[in-house]
């Protein structure tokens, strides 16, 4: 194995539960995700990285390795979320499936549930190569724990092999990815970095710094309930209410009709009685005119069927996520162009479609510290069927080493 400690840290980490809850009232949303950054905190400690610190604003872990060089270079900030996505996280079984044939259907675990490479094509990328999966009751929690155990890696190379020359590099182990809020508290000038990358993608030569903007909106619904024996010109239901607001939107703009660079409409949760209902949205596109558009067809929407009742039965609360980080990127292209240096180096196929999704790194960057987002190797994300290849992690460790390197060798 090309990075000793890569394969233990990642398996120790995915079966740690440190899911996060977005309906919690608390920041950050859970203490499973506490008690996961002190493991990492007593982890960068048995390597031997001495500025190590919990910032309680953001509810990150802060870690500092010093400069080896005289020479004055940018300072790099590296980043990767603690928490994993909202299936089920608890007693997860990660399972090694070396030298995969590139053929055949992975059994996941002792389930009834298989990777199949032609419902999941990406699988006959690596033939001959590692494969760690769940055991088909749980997610895996590679994302982001691939991220957490490059970095740790990383570090642990950086100290055991000080010639490799560097500028000075800060790590943040952040919370609350999953559910938006984790890095809305982040403190950037306790991070003290010049620029950063997250480390939260998929497949090698992914390169992100382009993403969707986001809004979010829920829907309340008021009706009126009476017995369906009295019910003729009386009775409103909230729930045919929420169903005829929903087939009022424009037809097909869906995630599940669209690619590329569409944006759409999504229906998260409908929950509801003839007496009251309510919905949960989020709206995605990757132009801010186009995010702005799609808010105001939500709300002429709302306004026109409160009109037809003639009492207002649906009560709008909607708000902006994030923004498309691309639009301040460009103004920082010295960054992205450093990561395509790195990645051509150690022979990547780069792949900058942008992100049909958001990363800490959008809301990071217009928080000021420009940050694109690296591959870190997850696949099929925030399910049972989510694996990860080894091979790909370690050419994620090989990247963010040789981005340590070019800092240096291109600002001394």
């Amino acid at each position: 194995m090309k990075y000793d400690v890569l394969l233990p840290y990642f398996l120790k980490y995915v079966q740690i539960n440190s899911r996060s809850d977005e309906h919690a009232d608390r920041f950050p949303s859970t203490q499973r995700q506490v008690d996961f950054q002190r493991v990492i905190m007593a982890d960068l400690a048995e390597i031997g990285v001495t500025d190590v610190h919990y910032n309680q604003k953001s509810a990150a872990v802060i870690a500092d390795i010093p400069a080896n060089v005289a020479e004055k270079v940018p300072t790099i900030g590296f980043i990767a979320h603690c928490d994993t996505a909202d299936f089920e996280s608890e007693h997860v079984k990660p399972q090694v499936h070396k030298n995969y044939d590139g053929h055949s259907k992975i059994q996941l675990g002792d389930s009834e549930f298989y990777l199949d490479p032609a419902v999941f094509p990406n699988l006959k990328n690596y033939e001959g190569q590692t494969i760690i999966t769940a055991s088909g009751d749980t997610l895996l929690g590679g994302d982001d724990k691939c991220g957490c155990s490059e970095l740790m890696t990383f570090v642990k190379y950086l100290v055991d092999h000080p010639e490799v020359k560097h500028g000075r590099i800060r790590l943040a182990f952040t919370p609350d990815e999953e559910i938006g809020t984790g890095t809305q508290k982040f403190d950037v000038a306790d991070f003290d970095a010049d620029f950063a990358f997250t480390v939260d993608g998929e497949a090698p030569g992914k390169l992100d710094w382009g993403t969707f903007s986001a809004a979010e909106f829920t829907l309340d619904i008021q009706g009126v309930n009476v017995h369906p024996a009295v019910a003729k010109g009386q009775m409103v239901s909230a729930v045919k209410l929420g169903i005829a607001f929903q087939n009022g939107l424009p037809k097909d703009e869906d995630p599940e009709h669209t690619d590329g660079l569409e944006g759409f409409y999504h229906l998260l949760s409908f929950n509801g009685t003839v007496d009251n209902a309510h919905m949960e949205y989020i709206i995605r596109d990757f132009e801010r005119d186009g995010l702005e558009r799609r808010k105001q067809v939500v709300k002429d929407l709302v306004a026109k069927m409160n009109e037809e009742q003639g009492v207002k039965r649906l009560t709008l609360n909607m708000h902006d996520q994030y923004y498309n980080m691309a639009d301040e990127l460009k103004k920082h292209m010295e960054i992205i162009d450093l990561a395509r240096q790195a990645y051509r180096d150690e022979g990547l196929t780069i792949n900058e479609d942008p992100v049909r999704g958001g990363t800490d790194g959008s809301t990071l960057t217009f928080m000021g510290l420009p940050c694109p987002n690296l591959f870190a190797g997850e696949e099929n994300m925030h399910g049972r069927y989510e694996y990860t290849v080894l091979e790909s992690m370690e050419k994620a460790v090989d990247v963010l080493i040789r981005i340590a390197e070019l800092n240096y060798q291109q600002n001394k």
